[in-house]
């Protein structure tokens, strides 16, 4: 929800959501949006959808751009007793400059006014709209008490977000943090807008550009708890080792090495139509990036002053204070004082270096906005992570000889002999992957590893089947991992009993070899060894694939060394045949364990019952 103050924003949320966004004293008192407000709005299988009120006061324009950033639709409000107002000129501006393609405007308090009083305000905002991305966008008359027209632009935000393409949650995780409280008996949580990328409970992330590493203890989207958190959605994170007080708005929570941290930035600036005053070589700026407010100097290589241009200018902009960020990402840039939008536009280059005034640098600053081959094949890997060769030609509009000559550099790499990778990816997902076993082996060390499907299934929403195939082979190549039947492990890891239980699983053992072949219950060996239920199963099948217990059925157990014996004992009494009576008179067992000790044996594939006798099998 963008617009002018009082134009009714934070009342237009209440009445499509019931959630009041001002939440804090002062905004009550004064009446007027000082934070971000969010409220869930609607959630099917298919889509879920929150409202941002932004703030629409002068002021608050810090909180308005950190809260346009990273969304799919506005909801453009302007009051029908006021029509459109400096700020909703602002707003709109600031929409264009950070690429919002979707809009709908809403017209509040159409009770306030005659209808046609109405009308005049529809004919002034389109003339506002004119020339902008909103100029197509449709009109909802809306009264936040009355509730008019309140269903109906519901809808109208559905329909529209349900039609429009998705985001790309394949990719490193990235969430611009707006948000930092505490929870207590939970500690610190941070709230943003998933920008890209994908995040999971218990995932290891860090915060930039700190570099501070934290874990994903628990998570909220749309007030619930979620184990996943996608692109697009809105999520509280709940963080561990880390303070409330570390962290600021700004901040970027990520998942991945690959986001650069930068001070010097080369961009593409776009200035607003009417700047009130000139624009100066290296004068203060103050850059609005993702949820960051940075102050830096902004640097021109082909004029010293600007006050009117329509076309986009390069130039590079060198901050007080580093900011992460990539190729591609918008900004907003504000004049300090006096307070002004100068304009907007995208990242170039997040590692600008220091360059000559002139044409010669404008040149190969334009190299750098289209990209040279190299850079444009290493943009759609990062976004794809795989590609062949015909789609690599589509995605870099790179000729066919110019990308086989490219693609023989050592950063890319060819698998399956028709995929194309970065070394670097493969890297990352190796990374990960080893984090997800050594994690797993310390949860569960007496398994053999993780299930190959298991561990991929993780994996599968960032990166293409294929590849993470073909990492799982080159490591277990390499000797980063290992692989017994379909569980991976890593290299050298052996399954064992944790430390703290093996006296305790050494005495089950060592009762039941005791017992011989007059077995108790399992369950009795591992109660009175005070094993607790959540450890009971992974010890029993531990202990099975070890070979030191072996089951007769779901009940009883014999040692190990106690059931290879009484095969042996049996083998040796009877002949290639034998009958019950037989095995009872030779082993001296009761019905209740000679019965489960022969199926045992049959289905172990060491007898064959036929009728009445077993046989031998060689």
């Amino acid at each position: 929800m963008a617009g002018h103050i009082d134009h009714g924003k934070t009342s237009l949320t209440k009445a499509l959501t019931n959630v009041d966004t001002d939440r804090l004293k002062e905004e009550k008192e004064r009446q007027i949006s000082i934070e971000l407000g969010f409220a869930p709005l609607y959630e099917d299988k298919e889509i879920q959808i929150s409202v941002i009120d932004v703030p629409g006061h002068e002021r608050f324009i810090r909180q308005m751009i950190a809260g346009v950033a990273g969304i799919d639709l506005v909801v453009l409000v302007v009051a029908a007793d006021e029509g459109v107002m400096p700020q909703t000129r602002e707003h709109l501006d600031i929409l264009g400059f950070l690429g919002i393609r979707n809009g709908i405007v809403a017209i509040t308090k159409i009770d306030r006014v005659e209808e046609e009083f109405i009308d005049l305000v529809k004919d002034d905002i389109l003339g506002e709209l004119e020339g902008t991305v909103f100029e197509e966008a449709p009109f909802v008359l809306v009264d936040s008490l009355s509730k008019k027209g309140i269903e109906e632009l519901k809808q109208l935000v559905i329909t529209t977000l349900k039609e429009q393409e998705m985001r790309d949650a394949r990719g490193a995780f990235r969430l611009p943090i707006d948000q930092v409280f505490t929870v207590k008996g939970q500690g610190t949580v941070v709230r943003g807008t998933v920008y890209e990328g994908t995040v999971e409970e218990g995932q290891a992330l860090k915060i930039m550009p700190k570099g501070t590493e934290v874990r994903a203890r628990q998570m909220q989207v749309h007030h619930k708890q979620a184990a996943k958190a996608y692109a697009g959605q809105r999520v509280a994170i709940n963080l561990s080792n880390v303070a409330k007080d570390d962290l600021e708005r700004g901040d970027v929570l990520v998942s991945s090495e690959h986001f650069i941290v930068s001070k010097t930035l080369d961009v593409a600036l776009k200035v607003v139509e009417d700047l009130d005053y000139l624009v100066k070589q290296r004068m203060p700026i103050k850059l609005h990036i993702g949820t960051a407010e940075v102050m830096g100097r902004i640097v021109f290589f082909d004029r010293n002053e600007l006050k009117e241009e329509s076309d986009e200018i390069l130039c590079q902009l060198r901050l007080e204070e580093e900011v992460l960020t990539k190729r591609g990402d918008r900004f907003i840039l504000r004049r300090p004082s006096p307070q002004e939008t100068i304009g907007g536009g995208w990242v170039i280059d997040p590692r600008g270096n220091k360059y000559r005034f002139g044409n010669e640098t404008i040149d190969e600053l334009e190299k750098k906005k289209v990209g040279n081959p190299k850079e444009r094949i290493t943009a759609a890997l990062y976004e794809a992570k795989s590609l062949d060769f015909n789609e690599l030609v589509k995605r870099t509009a790179l000729d066919d000889e110019t990308l086989s000559e490219e693609l023989k550099d050592e950063a890319f790499l060819l698998y399956n002999g028709k995929e194309y990778t970065m070394r670097t990816i493969i890297h990352s997902i190796e990374e990960d992957m080893y984090d997800r076993l050594q994690s797993y082996h310390a949860e569960h060390s007496m398994k053999q590893g993780l299930n190959k499907a298991e561990l991929l299934q993780t994996m599968i929403r960032s990166f293409p089947r294929n590849l993470l195939y073909f990492t799982v082979e080159l490591g277990i190549k390499q000797g980063t991992f290992s692989r017994k039947g379909q569980f991976v492990s890593l290299a050298g890891f052996e399954p064992h009993v944790p430390k703290s239980w093996q006296k305790r699983a050494e005495s089950i053992v060592e009762n039941l070899k005791k017992d011989g072949l007059q077995s108790r219950y399992l369950a009795d060996y591992f109660s009175s060894a005070g094993i607790p239920d959540s450890l009971s199963a992974d010890l029993k099948r531990f202990l099975e694939e070890t070979g030191q217990i072996v089951p007769l059925d779901d009940q009883y157990y014999y040692h190990g060394e106690v059931f290879k014996n009484a095969v042996s004992t049996l083998k040796s009494e009877t002949g290639s045949e034998f009958e019950v009576g037989d095995a009872k008179t030779a082993l001296g067992l009761s019905r209740k364990y000679m019965i489960p000790f022969l199926e045992r044996l049959d289905s172990i594939g060491l007898t064959k019952r036929v009728e009445n006798k077993r046989i031998w099998k060689k």
